[in-house]
């Protein structure tokens, strides 16, 4: 039976006081599992998601393990620099008044500065590998003195081709005593890496390990990358003055196109991405934080570990590959009970995606038009027939006609087509005649032109009111 409350472990009282300031009050299912094998001085290899409380289940061991001595006693690996900052923010609430150092070492920052820093003595070190090692081998960080070492989100390290980094450096930790590994999946090179990294491990896991899906308004639109920045105008014309809006996009140069884009028309937007300076981005997260800033532009590794309770609206301008991404995307909104929505585009090309998406999870991704403009509001771009969205994988797009199957034949219409629009017979596809409709395949190339030309003439003294099947 998991503990009820935290009192029971009876920890130091600074720690103590400090996770009532914080408002715990039940360990979480992964916490109660590792705290007590982690302060016994077991290695432990965790199985916990993002969000499960696994700061809490490594930290709280920590923290009370360390002594504020000036020399580095413990060294967390995170695979993001914004992930480094949440969690050495984390710790430094959890020790309290105990008056540990612990510093932050990751890239884009002050390289001087964080010498300086880390010469003046610091008992807990949460960094990124790269800039680790690059500190350590100046000379500012002893990794041969370090007693215990957490790696954190061990297969987001692996996918981002950190492996050789970690190895390196667990390679140099000679006096290492403990591992603490919390990883949410397991391929075999995580599982071959703990393995090596710790000593008959204790192995604990969250129960729950399914990605809790938020329970917020989600929408799909139907459209192509010509458009979306017209359907985005609808959404952003429909947001209340304390709204905030996080758009992803899968690429940091679809980030920066994005928010020139915005800025363009006037929205005072941000974006974020890992080429820019940390400086600069924790700027740009503080301003949004606080509300300075409406709309976030962010690529999914810009935006791991950003917690903001105000966001309203997420906006997948780019569908993730991935569907576990997507869930983790929304779930930046609706947090703390509020409502929020999702909107995703969705190209033709994109919809077995969408599929996998909400078969996978069980979700329903109903597929909407665009909202419609709020009044006052203008067009933040211009609709355009996107032709390449319309045609299937032959090229070609199916045009309605209102003749029924008793007043034309295959070969007659197709015939006056040709006639009148003076374009080759390959250009038409298949046609079916139906009771009160017909319908013709057009090549993509062809089809704009040939439809103004059925729009503006009469077949046998009739209307045909041409219309484009989506």
């Amino acid at each position: 039976m998991p503990p009820k409350s935290f009192n029971v472990w009876e920890l130091e009282s600074s720690i103590s006081d400090a996770i009532n300031d914080l408002g715990w009050i039940e360990p979480t299912e992964i916490q109660s599992e590792a705290i007590p094998v982690a302060r016994s001085g077991k290695d432990v290899v965790g199985q916990a998601r993002t969000g499960s409380g696994k700061t809490g289940a490594f930290g709280i061991p920590i923290v009370e393990r360390c002594e504020p001595s000036g020399c580095t006693q413990a060294l967390i690996l995170c695979p993001t620099r914004e992930l480094a900052v949440q969690v050495a923010e984390e710790m430094s609430l959890l020790q309290g008044k105990k008056g540990l150092g612990i510093e932050t070492v990751y890239g884009g920052t002050d390289i001087e500065k964080q010498a300086r820093l880390l010469d003046s003595g610091v008992d807990i070190i949460v960094g990124t590998p790269g800039r680790v090692i690059d500190m350590t081998k100046r000379g500012h960080i002893g990794l041969s003195e370090i007693e215990v070492f957490c790696l954190d989100e061990a297969d987001r390290m692996l996918d981002m081709g950190f492996f050789p980094d970690v190895f390196w450096i667990v390679e140099k930790m000679s006096k290492r005593k403990q591992t603490l590994l919390f990883s949410a999946t397991f391929p075999q090179e995580v599982l071959d890496a703990s393995d090596e990294f710790t000593d008959d491990p204790t192995h604990v896991m969250s129960e729950d390990l399914e990605v809790e899906v938020p329970e917020i308004d989600q929408f799909a639109i139907k459209v192509g990358r010509i458009n979306k920045m017209w359907a985005l105008g609808r959404i952003i014309s429909n947001m209340k003055e304390a709204d905030q809006m996080l758009i992803f996009t899968n690429t940091k140069r679809m980030v920066d196109m994005l928010d020139e884009r915005l800025d363009r028309q006037g929205v005072d937007s941000a974006s974020l991405h890992g080429d820019m300076a940390q400086n600069k981005r924790e700027r740009i997260l503080d301003g949004f934080r606080e509300g300075k800033k409406k709309i976030l532009v962010a690529t999914d590794v810009a935006a791991r570990g950003l917690d903001v309770d105000g966001i309203t609206h997420v906006v997948n301008y780019d569908l993730p590959d991935e569907t576990e991404s997507y869930v983790h995307r929304i779930g930046r909104t609706g947090r703390m009970g509020r409502s929020g929505e999702a909107w995703s585009f969705v190209g033709s090309s994109e919809m077995g995606l969408l599929d996998k998406i909400s078969n996978t999870w069980g979700m329903e991704i109903p597929i909407v038009a665009p909202p419609q403009l709020n009044p006052g509001s203008r067009e933040m771009a211009r609709y355009k027939e996107d032709w390449d969205e319309l045609s299937d994988s032959f090229g070609m797009v199916t045009v309605r006609l209102s003749l029924g199957k008793d007043e034309v034949s295959k070969h007659t219409i197709a015939s006056w087509i040709v006639k009148e629009a003076r374009v080759p017979e390959v250009a038409i596809g298949e046609i079916s005649l139906g009771k009160e409709e017909t319908t013709v395949e057009l090549h993509v190339k062809k089809a704009s032109y040939v439809i103004d030309v059925l729009k503006s003439r009469d077949f046998k003294g009739k209307k045909l009111k041409p219309a484009i099947v989506s």
